[in-house]
């Protein structure tokens, strides 16, 4: 039966095949376009889980600003030494931690602004991937360049790792990047100058989300992928190698004490 058209009628079969030439589409990270902004459920999930973890915390220490003495804290934060000796659900589960509610906060305020953002112009999963790659460089820097009996935990190393992303995003559709340039460097005079925070952790999450996002971005053109496809398997194998890149140093560098 014929389809009306603009001009004429067209067959069905003609019409169901052009649906399925258009291309729809898409931002430079290969997420897809639409007309609404999508609502960045991978963003709420995050910060979701990061609150429930730390009201665990904070219920099994009975206290909100002392809740690193909860036994699941305990377990969690990440201790090179203690990765070393196989423990190695602190290499994730120390990015979910915090210590008190002004760490949660600030963490979390950062992941509300920024994660948007990211989710919106990488799409779900290759936001989520790039997410947790930045954390394991994050704890991979920890375990092999601070002291074996260190402790330190947070999402700020996955965050770090976003802002990266960010540049990069913006580098790649010419925007201007002094914003996130200035929120960047306020950041690292932050990290370097206010005691007790974790240095390396920050730093390795900027450069494994850095790298990650260039992966997804640059990488497809520096090697002349041809098709959507073959980019996207370029993509998802550089996010890939930055996550096992960082699984090894965490592995190599763990010092190990019996």
């Amino acid at each position: 039966m014929p389809h009306p058209a603009a001009v004429g009628q067209h067959c069905v079969e003609c019409v169901q095949q052009g649906r399925k030439d258009t291309r729809a589409a898409r931002t430079v990270a290969g997420a897809t376009q639409t007309s609404q902004v999508p609502r960045p459920l991978v963003t709420y999930a995050l910060i979701g889980i990061n609150v429930l973890v730390f009201a665990a915390t904070a219920f099994q220490a009975h206290s909100v600003m002392n809740n690193k003495y909860s036994s699941l804290f305990l377990d969690w934060v990440l201790v090179p030494a203690a990765v070393g000796n196989g423990d190695w659900v602190r290499v994730i589960g120390s990015g979910f931690l915090h210590i008190g509610p002004i760490h949660l906060l600030a963490n979390m305020f950062a992941l509300y602004v920024i994660g948007p953002y990211c989710e919106a112009a990488f799409g779900r999963a290759r936001y989520l991937s790039l997410y947790l790659a930045a954390l394991l460089g994050g704890s991979a820097a920890v375990t092999a360049l601070s002291a074996p009996m260190t402790a330190s935990a947070g999402a700020s190393g996955a965050i770090f790792g976003l802002f990266g992303a960010v540049a990069i995003v913006m580098l790649r559709t010419r925007q201007n990047l002094t914003q996130i340039l200035v929120l960047l460097v306020i950041n690292l005079i932050i990290t370097f100058s206010v005691p007790g925070i974790s240095v390396w952790a920050h730093l390795g999450g900027l450069l494994a989300g850095t790298v990650a996002a260039v992966g997804f971005i640059y990488l497809p053109r520096w090697l002349g992928a041809r098709s959507q496809k073959t980019a996207y398997g370029i993509g998802w194998g550089a996010v890939a190698a930055v996550a096992i890149a960082a699984v090894l140093v965490t592995a190599l560098a763990a010092p190990t004490y019996y």
